[in-house]
């Protein structure tokens, strides 16, 4: 079911943005495949990574020949094959894209890089917050007058990668249909993370930035964005930034409108906004220090004020929102997201768990037209495990 149902997907394994993609394609309904690279030393599947579910695994060496044409016999049946390498390295094992296109020329070929094909950076290793720090978008998040603090790997992994390669896929699978020919779409995490950005460029030449790390109103420079403490040691996040938010927020917290109604006046001067901050950052968070956070959820939740508890891991699932929306879910006794996002008609079916590597190599070797003497023979011979 979904709305891919009836695209066939080959994942070559790989960790992070690559098996998220992989992860958002299968939930959407298309049938993935996942090459398990045996003796490349990636990291083993695991049952409990949720970013490896809703595939079928095949476990193949591809540093031999012989599983390279298993992975080309499988790439004719294909309508879309992804891999993570370094440039040129699917090419040099004889599975790059001119190889592939030739055995199906509708294949859309998606490859994930983190600095690109080809620029001075292009062969370098790399991880997420090298990413974001070559972007400009590191530089920006943290604390005023402090030094950038990495937002997790959710920014280049995540966002300006796997959901870029997703978003790259599906335009590609659009566009197939018109001119039945494939194509490579070159998916680069430092790209992703660039367009991210655009935001921030147009605040730029719009003279509202601060090219300071913490030193932006998005980035917790603002009193009225911003985490605050709770009087059990607990957190709130709050985004009051519209001037009628902001007013049912100091109407809320029992601040006096008149005082500090100017603090996060759009009119004013951003210089004449900012003298009146520190004051106001230091009512807001005496006010809620005042009470619990489960008191300030009673209190503020479903307003106008922009307001949400900061939950963890455990406790975010629990949430009554979350739970009415089923945002979490149980897949084989491991709580994780639910497929995202939702449709109208398309029904999205339960995650399967992962499946153990190559846990499926014998039956998509059979529906590939491999005897079981071939098939035999390939494991014999170290290209199949």
């Amino acid at each position: 079911m979904g709305p891919l149902e009836g695209v066939r997907v080959l994942e070559i394994g790989g960790v992070g943005p690559t098996p998220f993609c992989g992860m958002m394609l299968a939930d959407l309904g298309a049938e993935v495949v996942r090459f398990e690279r045996a003796g490349a030393g990636v990291l083993e599947t695991s049952p409990k990574d949720p970013l490896l579910r809703g595939r079928r695994s095949i476990s193949l060496n591809l540093k031999q020949p012989r599983a390279i044409e298993v992975a080309l016999r499988l790439v004719e049946s294909a309508d879309v094959l992804i891999e993570g390498f370094r440039p040129g390295v699917a090419e040099r094992l004889g599975l790059g894209p001119q190889v592939c296109l030739a055995r199906n020329s509708r294949l859309i070929y998606g490859r994930m890089t983190g600095w690109g094909q080809e620029g001075p950076l292009a062969q370098a290793a790399g991880h997420d917050i090298n990413y974001i720090a070559l972007s400009g978008a590191l530089h920006l998040i943290g604390t005023p007058g402090g030094k950038p603090v990495p937002p997790l790997n959710l920014v280049a992994d995540f966002g300006g990668g796997g959901m870029l390669l997703a978003l790259g896929v599906l335009a590609a699978l659009h566009e197939v249909r018109r001119s039945g020919q494939g194509q490579v779409v070159d998916a680069t995490m430092l790209d992703g993370v660039a367009a991210m950005m655009a935001m921030y460029f147009g605040f730029r030449a719009q003279g509202q930035f601060r090219d300071r790390t913490g030193e932006n109103f998005l980035a917790g420079a603002a009193p009225y964005y911003d985490v605050y403490e709770t009087k059990d040691g607990a957190y709130v996040a709050i985004g009051s930034l519209e001037p009628q938010f902001y007013a049912e927020l100091l109407e809320r917290l029992g601040l006096d409108r008149e005082r500090y109604a100017a603090s996060g006046m759009p009119a004013l001067d951003e210089a004449t906004r900012r003298e009146r901050w520190p004051e106001l950052r230091e009512a807001i968070a005496s006010a809620f220090r005042s009470r619990t956070r489960a008191e300030w959820c009673e209190r503020l939740e479903g307003t106008d004020v922009c307001f949400a508890p900061v939950l963890s891991l455990e406790e975010a699932p629990c949430h009554p929102h979350n739970l009415a929306r089923g945002t979490f879910m149980e897949v084989d006794g491991l709580l994780q997201n639910a497929p995202a996002p939702r449709f109208s008609r398309s029904t999205l079916d339960a995650p399967r768990p992962p499946r153990k590597p190559g846990e499926d190599s014998d039956a998509l070797l059979c529906e590939a037209g491999y005897s079981e003497a071939e098939i035999e023979i390939l494991r014999r011979e170290g290209a199949l495990s």
